[in-house]
């Protein structure tokens, strides 16, 4: 039964890591939107931005949703071993 509380803890655990990483990286992409919209806006020469590029950003996005889905994945997993441990017992 512990093994089943650990999957449950690791998986909710990893997707929380995830999602704050899709935001951050989400918050990337529109920072860097933002800046290049006003410097076409301006025709002011492109400055290098001091954060990831969108590019990074984008990359990072995919793959945490990817991490995400995952520990969705083990979540459930774990949930259906609780049922069948009940099931067992019942």
């Amino acid at each position: 039964m512990m093994e089943i509380s650990s999957a449950f803890t690791s998986g909710f655990q990893g997707f929380q890591r995830a999602s704050d990483a899709v935001t951050e990286a989400t918050v990337n992409i529109n920072q860097q939107a933002a800046q290049s919209s006003n410097q076409r806006a301006l025709e002011t020469p492109v400055e290098p931005s001091v954060g990831p590029s969108m590019e990074q950003s984008l990359v990072t996005l995919s793959n945490e949703q990817i991490n995400a889905e995952a520990n969705l994945k083990s979540v459930k997993t774990a949930d259906e071993m609780l049922g069948s441990v009940i099931d067992l017992r019942v």
